[in-house]
């Protein structure tokens, strides 16, 4: 499990250089100007096997009337809520300032584990003038240069000691793990509240989970699985993209700890962009997924209206479009159990192997059916195909010339294993090998 390492400092103290530096990529826009990072940024990092979270927030100036500062304040209070530890910058070259006092009172009175850090420390001169940063009375100060990367081994040492350790019960490992996301107010709360709220014979919180994705046994009506609860949203905040990036922080984990993610969507809104960036990361993360289109109670319907809808949203999921749609209502109770059947269904599905022999009777007949189309002049020809193992099913095809398969004729192949195999809501691999 992951942990979070959140970024904080006042403005122009070099957090989004090592943001950059910590997660190997040039994500984060940095300048010379404060206040360049108002959106929250997020990547992953690892050291010595540890992967974990990073989260780049804005630069903190207390008692301002500015309204981004205002909102980039309250940013920086959620990442500092969420994350397990807190990484301080101050910047050598110009000492303690009034915003570093201001903030460093803050930083005090959380229960975080804080590394006070002492950037753009160049020379060994300006590693004597990061003392006077104990003066925070935060610790010990780690002096780095997030520019060249100097010092960073030191700090990424530290860091991984103090992250809270990685956790994974063996005795749970095969039981299916349900995540149920989505964006705000689509009703995740009230659906897990009526699975778990009566005649639940287990709820046993795992030791080792996070705050806010809470892991639950569910044993009830023959189901014997995990729900990744990331249901409970606080309190809204005044600032609407404050919810947004909390939201989006717990959703990432809920996807990266679950096998299954019920991905819920307002029927009185429709598929957004959101919704389609949600679907997206189950996707890159190899997930099976479900789409619940919830409060179905409140559509007026008409002859074949579910039929109409469920066809423009897989229309809008292309070309990864055979996945179960659910319509429920929590205020209804309407087919909330039906969701978790169809979950369980699409985790089988997700650890579904085909024996070689059957492999190879169907999908060569397919493959007799309809030829992969020549390219440049070159007869393809596909001799054997067989499923290797991988977190999704994976299926390798041998042919003469692999590199000429065209896209088309790839999804042809993905089509009749769905087909034949019946592999409803879980990407598949399909690699091709010269034999």
């Amino acid at each position: 499990m992951s942990g979070i390492v959140a970024i904080i400092g006042r403005p122009n103290v070099g957090k989004s250089t090592l943001f950059n530096r910590l997660i190997e990529e040039k994500k984060a826009i940095t300048d010379n100007i404060s206040g360049v990072t108002r959106d929250r940024n997020y990547g992953k990092a690892e050291w010595n096997g540890r992967e974990f979270h990073v989260i780049d927030t804005g630069g903190y100036v207390s008692e301002s009337d500015d309204v981004f500062e205002a909102a980039i304040r309250e940013q920086v209070h959620i990442a500092m809520e969420e994350a397990d530890v807190l990484l301080f910058v101050v910047d050598v070259t110009e000492g303690i300032t009034l915003l570093d006092e201001n903030f460093a009172d803050i930083v005090r009175h959380s229960p975080k584990k804080v590394i006070l850090i002492s950037n753009k420390t160049d020379s060994f001169a300006k590693i004597e003038d990061g003392y006077e940063f104990y003066a925070l009375g935060l610790g010990e100060v780690f002096s780095i240069s997030a520019m060249t990367g100097s010092g960073t081994g030191e700090l990424l040492d530290r860091v991984v000691e103090i992250l809270p350790p990685e956790v994974e019960s063996v005795a749970i490992s095969q039981v299916p793990k349900i995540a149920v996301v989505g964006r705000p107010n689509v009703g995740k709360s009230s659906f897990v509240n009526a699975l778990l709220g009566k005649n639940v014979n287990i709820v046993t919180p795992i030791a080792g989970t996070t705050r806010d994705s809470v892991h639950t046994f569910y044993k009830e009506f023959g189901k014997d699985l995990i729900l990744v609860d990331t249901a409970g949203l606080r309190k809204q905040s005044k600032v609407k993209e404050n919810l947004e990036f909390y939201s989006t922080l717990r959703t990432i984990k809920a996807i990266e700890e679950c096998d299954v993610a019920i991905l819920m969507i307002d029927a009185s809104v429709g598929l957004e962009a959101q919704d389609l960036a949600i679907f997206g990361l189950i996707q890159r993360n190899k997930k099976g997924v479900v789409i619940v289109i919830n409060k179905w109670d409140l559509v007026e319907k008409e002859t074949n209206t579910a039929r109409d809808f469920e066809m423009k949203i897989k229309e809008k999921l292309k070309p990864f479009d055979d996945v179960p749609i659910i319509f429920t209502s929590t205020i209804t109770k309407q087919r909330l159990l039906k969701v978790l059947e169809i979950a369980e269904n699409v985790y089988h599905n997700k650890e579904k192997r085909i024996s070689t022999s059957e492999l190879n009777e169907v999908m060569l007949a397919a493959i007799a059916r309809h030829h992969p189309p020549a390219e440049r002049g070159r007869i393809i020809r596909i001799k054997y195909v067989t499923q290797i193992p991988a977190s999704i099913p994976t299926f390798l095809f041998f042919c003469n010339h692999p590199k000429y398969i065209v896209e088309s004729y790839k999804r042809y192949l993905e089509n009749q294993l769905r087909d034949h195999f019946d592999f409803k809501g879980v990407p598949l691999n399909i690699f091709f090998r010269e034999k």
